[in-house]
C-alpha cells in the first residue's frame, strides 16, 4: 500500500516548505534508485527492515530508524526480502533548510534512531493528517515542519560547531533582528544585547563578515524599504519616513538623497513616469 501527497505552496514559504509527505507498506525487495532528488527527504521506518545506500556506504535499517536523503546525492534503498519495511516520509525544501539541518548530526551521518522519541514520530503522523485539512493546510504543515526541525536539532545536536559557524550564526541573528525591527529605534547596543555579546566585539564581527557596519546595513535596509513604499504606495513622505524608523522626515529625506541621488519625492515621480512611459 502506498499513500502520499505533494504540496505546491512553494511561492508562499521560500525559507522552509513541505513538498511531499506520505506512507508506504513495501513489497519484498521493493526499491528506489539509484537516483538523485531535488529536496531533502527523511524516511522513518515503522516496521520491517531494509537497507539504504548513500555515498558508497550501506546502512542496514529496521523499526525506529530514520534516514536522510540529501538533494543531488546518488542514493538507493531497498526493502528486505523476508521482512519488507513500512515507512513514512517527510520531504522539504527551502533556502534555510540546509542551515537548519547543519545544526544536527544528520548531514554527516544520514541514519539515526528515534529511540522511542514520540514527538518526532508524532510529527510524521501530524504532517500527513494536516494535508487532509480543507483550509490553511500550508500553515499547519509548515508549523509542523518547524516543530520537526526543532526536535531534530535538540535530539541529534551537532556539538562540534566551528568558530566560523558560530560567528556566521551570530550575524544571521543580527540581520534577522534588524530586518524585523528596522522601523524601531535600533542601536548597536540593542543588537549586541539581543545576541548577548559585547558591543565592540559584535561590531567587529558584523563588519568582518558583511563588509559593512551594522549602521550602514540598517541604513541600506531602511532605504530599500522606503524605495518599495515610494514605488508601490501613495503614503506621504512623512508616513514613509516614520514607517522605516525616522521620526524626522527632513533628516530621512537628506539620508535618502545621499543614498539615491534624488529626494524621496523626485524618486517617486521618476519611477511613476518610468512605469507610465
Amino acid at each position: 500500500m502506498i499513500d502520499y501527497i505533494f504540496s505546491n505552496d512553494f511561492s508562499k514559504n521560500i525559507d522552509a516548505m513541505i513538498y511531499t509527505c506520505g506512507y508506504e507498506t513495501c513489497k519484498p525487495k521493493h526499491s528506489y534508485g539509484p537516483a538523485v532528488i531535488s529536496g531533502y527527504l527523511i524516511h522513518y521506518i515503522l516496521s520491517g527492515k531494509g537497507f539504504f545506500q548513500c555515498e558508497n556506504k550501506i546502512y542496514h535499517l529496521s523499526k525506529g530508524d530514520a534516514f536522510l536523503i540529501k538533494p543531488n546525492t546518488l542514493i538507493y534503498y531497498q526493502a528486505d526480502t523476508d521482512e519488507p519495511w513500512t515507512y513514512t516520509w517527510i520531504g522539504f525544501q527551502g533556502l534555510k533548510i540546509e542551515a537548519y539541518l547543519n545544526r544536527t548530526t544528520l548531514m554527516e551521518n544520514p541514519c539515526v534512531n528515534y529511540n522511542e522519541n514520540e514527538i518526532l514520530k508524532c510529527c510524521h503522523e501530524k504532517m500527513f493528517k494536516a494535508y487532509q485539512l480543507p483550509k490553511n493546510r500550508d500553515l499547519m504543515m509548515n508549523s509542523i515542519l518547524y516543530e520537526y526541525l526543532y526536535n531534530l536539532s535538540i535530539t541529534f545536536p551537532k556539538t562540534d560547531i566551528s568558530q566560523s559557524e558560530k560567528h556566521i550564526s551570530y550575524i544571521e541573528e543580527a540581520l534577522k533582528y534588524i530586518e524585523s525591527n528596522y522601523s524601531e529605534q535600533i542601536s548597536i547596543n540593542k543588537i549586541a544585547k539581543w545576541l548577548n555579546l559585547d558591543r565592540s566585539y559584535m561590531y567587529r564581527l558584523f563588519k568582518s563578515i558583511t563588509g559593512i557596519s551594522p549602521q550602514e546595513y540598517l541604513l541600506d535596509f531602511r532605504i530599500r524599504k522606503a524605495c518599495d513604499l515610494l514605488k508601490n504606495t501613495d503614503l506621504t513622505i512623512t508616513n514613509i519616513s516614520r514607517s522605516v524608523g525616522y521620526e524626522d522626515s527632513l533628516y530621512f529625506s537628506r539620508l535618502f538623497k545621499n543614498k539615491k541621488g534624488k529626494t524621496p519625492s523626485e524618486y517617486r515621480i521618476y519611477h511613476k513616469n518610468s512605469y507610465n512611459a
